[in-house]
C-alpha cells in the first residue's frame, strides 16, 4: 500500500572500481596472460548498483570477472587523499553523464606478475 508520498530518486554517481579477470576464451588478453587488472569507473546509485552493472558488462563482453575492489566516489577519494588527475575526472564524468561503466585501464597479468601488484593512484 502507498503512503502516496512520491520517493526521492536516488542521484546516480561514479565509483572507481578495481576488477580482477581471470581468463575466458575470447577475452581479448594477449596469448600467454593469465588475467588482468581493469580500473573501471561505473555509475549507480550506491556501490552495489555499480558493481552489479560492472560484472553484468564484463561478462556480455566475454571476460572472467573474479574480483571487485571498490575504491568510492570521487568525493571519497579526495577525502582519502588520492590524486585525481583531470583526464581521470572526465572519464568519471563521462560515465555519469552516459549511465556507463567506463574500463579506463587494463593491465594483464604473466606468470611473473604478483597478483595484486596494481596500484591506484
Amino acid at each position: 500500500m502507498s503512503t502516496g508520498k512520491p520517493k526521492t530518486p536516488k542521484r546516480q554517481q561514479v565509483y572507481t572500481l578495481l576488477v580482477e579477470i581471470g581468463r575466458k576464451d575470447g577475452d581479448g588478453l594477449p596469448d600467454k596472460a593469465t588475467g588482468a587488472a581493469l580500473m573501471v569507473y561505473a555509475s549507480g546509485v550506491d556501490e552495489e548498483e555499480a558493481v552489479r552493472e560492472t560484472v553484468a558488462v564484463l561478462k556480455q563482453a566475454d571476460t572472467a570477472p573474479l574480483d571487485v575492489t571498490g575504491y568510492g566516489t570521487l568525493e571519497e577519494r579526495q577525502a582519502e587523499g588520492h590524486d585525481i588527475s583531470e583526464e581521470e575526472r572526465g572519464l568519471m564524468q563521462r560515465a555519469l553523464d552516459e549511465n556507463a561503466v567506463i574500463v579506463a585501464q587494463m593491465t594483464p597479468f604473466f606468470e611473473d606478475t604478483p597478483a595484486g601488484n596494481t596500484t591506484l593512484h
